[in-house]
């Protein structure tokens, strides 16, 4: 089955070039193009794409507010933002709307197809910058914009293992690193992950990590195994 995916930028040449470019894969379909977030919003709705390509800087509602409104939904698409801004605040700000992946416009065509397809999994992806972005904000100081109230709580269903495996996905590590880090099988990670995820209600790794680093779990450099 091929992946719906719907295309949000406010410049039409911009958006024209994604969309054909997306099109252009069997296994991708463009069922929508909107110029504007309310479009987007609309949009999602009504055609149920199974991830949404979203720009931020957009008249009408921004990308930022867009994604909160459309991942706050039941069966709600995947988004990947695309911006020409790689700067902290679109970062963080589009992350904890709910977006599932930060990419910059500027990336090669098979990053934006290989992202889109990572995304519609169930996974993360981020451009390298925003994740030394990411990591660099929460090692430098107190963290701004964590949960009020967040804490043991939120943690204490999460097993010893589950927690260990937490904290080293927010550092960037994909399951198999995590699994060598450990000396445990692939398979044994993606069953914490999976439980972690479900546990917490969270939708995928991103939401995971940014989670960890608000409840002070994470930290730059990855922590012993405590298997």
């Amino acid at each position: 089955m091929s992946l719906k995916v719907l295309v949000v930028d406010d410049q039409g040449i911009v958006r024209a070039g994604f969309a054909a470019v997306i099109d252009a894969e069997d296994d991708m379909t463009v069922v929508g193009e909107a110029a504007d977030g309310v479009a987007a919003v609309r949009l999602a709705e009504q055609l149920a794409p199974d991830v949404v390509v979203m720009d931020v800087r957009m008249p009408e509602l921004d990308g930022i507010a867009a994604t909160r409104i459309i991942t706050g939904r039941e069966n709600a698409p995947r988004v990947l933002v695309l911006t020409t801004f790689d700067l902290d605040a679109y970062v963080f700000d589009a992350l904890r709307a709910g977006a599932s992946g930060f990419l910059l416009k500027d990336v090669h065509a098979s990053e934006l197809l290989n992202g889109i397809r990572v995304v519609a999994t169930g996974e993360s992806v981020l451009a390298p910058s925003a994740t030394r972005r990411l990591i660099g904000h929460y090692a430098s100081g107190p963290v701004t914009g964590a949960r009020p109230g967040s804490g043991p709580r939120e943690l204490e269903t999460l097993t010893g293992s589950q927690r260990t495996v937490l904290a080293l996905l927010a550092t960037g590590l994909n399951n198999a690193e995590i699994a060598e880090h450990l000396g445990i099988t692939v398979g044994t990670v993606k069953s914490h992950v999976n439980a972690l995820l479900r546990k917490l209600g969270l939708r995928d790794r991103v939401q995971a990590t940014i989670l960890a680093y608000d409840l002070g779990l994470a930290r730059p450099n990855p922590p012993g195994p405590h298997l």
